[in-house]
């Protein structure tokens, strides 16, 4: 059996509520709810918040919320990773064993089913701790230019400024949407970045982290251009 959480603290400071805000229409979490149920792999799926506005809205959207977060995980330094542990063990003290827990974020309406039936078949078949979805950077970051107090620039690798981009590897970052990984890797915290996890690379036009005003506006656009909205 697999198993779905949502971390959705309520205290968001740069963005003001935007677990919840309108995002095209519905509540930013309502889209990643929708997609995790479209997967139809998932024996349950829960929110794990301290708001019970937050609670409210996801229950809405047919999502239970178990417990209720505590205060010392519900601060703006604690990691995905202890949120997960923390929901792992109370499954467990309720008898409840999955064969894979996925974190999915509330603020990532660009994940889609399909990407998250690719992930747990990876974690699966290639033994992984974790698997989760990447994209390239859109420049390599070998020639990255870096400006000091006065506006002066110099290059951060400068034994690359000769080296044409086409011969520079692709590099990758995480593209913020969800993890899937098996329950003990969560509870034992073992890192995300690492060997032992594996990568699903995304297009860099389906991935847009949302942390300001303008990552909104920008995240609003793409998704009305894919037409996301009228699924």
């Amino acid at each position: 059996m697999n198993w779905a959480v949502i971390p959705a603290r309520g205290g968001s400071k740069r963005v003001p509520r935007k677990n919840i805000r309108s995002f095209c229409g519905k509540p930013m979490i309502a889209w990643v709810i929708e997609a995790l149920h479209k997967a139809g792999c998932f024996a349950d799926i829960a929110v794990s918040t301290d708001s019970e506005e937050i609670a409210d809205v996801a229950r809405s959207y047919g999502v239970t919320v178990p417990f209720m977060r505590p205060d010392d995980l519900s601060d703006d330094m604690t990691g995905t990773t202890d949120v997960i542990a923390h929901a792992v063990a109370w499954a467990r003290g309720q008898g409840r064993e999955y064969d894979s827990v996925t974190c999915a974020y509330a603020t990532a309406p660009f994940l889609r089913p399909e990407d998250v039936l690719k992930a747990l078949s990876k974690l699966s078949e290639e033994g992984r701790d974790f698997v989760f979805p990447v994209t390239a950077f859109p420049a390599p970051i070998e020639r990255a230019i870096r400006l000091n107090d006065r506006g002066d620039v110099s290059m951060d690798r400068p034994d690359h400024f000769a080296t044409r981009s086409q011969d520079l590897a692709p590099v990758y970052h995480d593209a913020g949407q969800f993890y899937v990984g098996k329950p003990e890797a969560w509870l034992q915290k073992r890192k995300l970045f690492s060997e032992a996890s594996g990568a699903l690379v995304l297009p860099g036009w389906r991935v847009q982290d949302i942390d300001t005003e303008d990552d909104w506006h920008r995240a609003e656009l793409m998704f009305r251009a894919l037409g996301y909205d009228e699924n």
